[in-house]
């Protein structure tokens, strides 16, 4: 309130010192005197408002720079200069702090840019320049997808599901494999963060390549030792029980040593993202009947073995990728199942997606296994595992082809209850019977007229 009646006061002085003119001296001499004063105060107030503006047309807005001024104008640039002091200290810390945390970016070995709500560069570290084959100077403001164009990358951006990386390959004709994230932050800004895996890809590429070349040579030898075990054991000369018992335990190993060379090639085949699903249509009643055949040949009447099917759809993808997936599941299933127990193999659609299921009444999962079941060489009980024969390679093999196949593996047990494992398939997987006749009919139709 003081200041407003200090500001008061130079006009009630006015008003004062013209009501005595005009006593003294009357009117005319006193509204001289009060049109002079009040010229006098408009030119100054202009004064100074000119030269306000004129500061703020410049481009140096240091306080050193603001006009002097006189009377109440003088508090006016004073508490200017303050506020443009302080705002000078606060623009000098932000702008260290932006230096130091642009100098820890580009000392990363990541790749980091900025992205604003419409995905347009505000700002890259050299190391997303090489990555991505932008530039800070010539590029800032542009949109991102105008500059990288690859296709599975503008749909990584147009979908906004950030909880995975991207993985893109032969960036710029650098023949880099890139590991993109995005991350969300502050208001509606995006964090895109590359990362050169060119190196770790090629050793995994030399892992699988190592891998299926060392199968592949060790199944001719395995397959001439195994002819030979044969022949030898058949032989009727061979009356030794000591050497009978042998050959059984080389034939047996063999057999073995067969099987897991046969799932490493079928391992690494899936693993190669080069090997595209070869897409057809599966009658899986069909593929239901195999695997009662392949099942009851394996149990030896061990088991009770039952088949289901509340559906005739059939499914869409690798029949010889299925076919193993589900063999699999069914020769784990006969393993780990005591003798006289039962084994159900079912197919049925739920929900619009299809469902296989296998479930038994063995001797069930921890729960604390079951989410590494799916990883290669993973096991349990490693001696039964060696009793019953398998490799620890089923259920990785499972778990690829699930994913070649957009679908899902879950994995139900609770132990001395049995287990269930369930592949849901998505709706883009199925086929009506009645679908695939139409089909038929109409190619059957082309056929003919041609």
């Amino acid at each position: 309130m003081s200041d407003i009646w200090q500001r008061s006061l130079n006009i009630i002085l006015i008003l004062f010192f013209t009501a005595v003119l005009w006593v003294i001296f009357g009117a005319v001499s006193a509204l001289i005197f009060c049109s002079i004063i009040l010229l006098s105060l408009v030119i100054h107030h202009t004064r100074h408002m000119v030269a306000l503006e004129r500061w703020l047309q410049v481009s140096d807005h240091s306080a050193a720079s603001i006009p002097a001024g006189l009377g109440a104008w003088d508090d006016i640039f004073a508490h200017l200069a303050r506020y443009v002091r302080n705002h000078s200290q606060n623009q000098e810390l932000l702008s260290l702090a932006l230096e130091r945390m642009q100098s820890a970016t580009s000392a990363m070995p990541d790749g980091i840019v900025i992205l604003d709500d419409n995905d347009r560069i505000e700002w890259c570290n050299p190391v997303a320049e090489q990555h991505l084959g932008i530039s800070l100077h010539l590029d800032a403001g542009q949109q991102i997808t105008h500059l990288v164009r690859q296709m599975p990358f503008v749909e990584y951006l147009a979908a906004r599901k950030y909880s995975s990386p991207l993985l893109l390959r032969q960036m710029r004709h650098q023949r880099l494999t890139l590991s993109l994230q995005l991350v969300p932050y502050g208001y509606k800004q995006k964090l895109l963060i590359s990362r050169d895996i060119t190196r770790f890809e090629r050793i995994e590429a030399m892992r699988r390549d190592f891998i299926a070349n060392v199968s592949h040579e060790l199944l001719t030898p395995l397959t001439v030792i195994s002819g030979f075990v044969e022949t030898l054991s058949t032989d009727n000369n061979a009356d030794s029980g000591i050497n009978k018992r042998a050959l059984a335990l080389m034939s047996e190993q063999t057999r073995r040593m067969q099987r897991l060379v046969e799932d490493l090639l079928t391992l690494s085949r899936l693993e190669n993202e080069q090997n595209k699903v070869s897409d057809k249509t599966i009658d899986v009643v069909n593929l239901l009947d195999d695997l009662r055949e392949e099942a009851e040949l394996l149990s030896a009447g061990r088991h009770r073995i039952i088949v289901n099917h509340t559906s005739d759809d059939h499914l869409v993808g690798s029949e010889q990728e299925l076919r193993s997936a589900f063999g699999n599941l069914v020769s784990n299933a006969i393993r780990y199942t005591p003798e006289g127990g039962e084994i159900n193999i079912n197919w049925e659609v739920q929900g619009g997606r299809g469902l296989f299921y296998v479930q038994d009444s063995g001797i069930g999962i921890e729960p604390e296994h079951i989410p590494r079941l799916t990883e290669r060489f993973y096991r349990i009980d490693s001696s039964r595992s060696r009793e019953t024969g398998g490799t620890g390679l089923g259920l990785a093999i499972v778990k690829h082809v699930v994913s070649r196949h957009q679908a899902q593996l879950e994995i139900v047990s609770k132990p001395g209850q049995g287990s269930r494992f369930n592949i849901w398939f998505p709706a883009n997987r199925l086929a009506s019977v009645k679908k695939i006749n139409i089909l038929n009919d109409q190619e059957s139709v082309g056929s003919n007229q041609m």
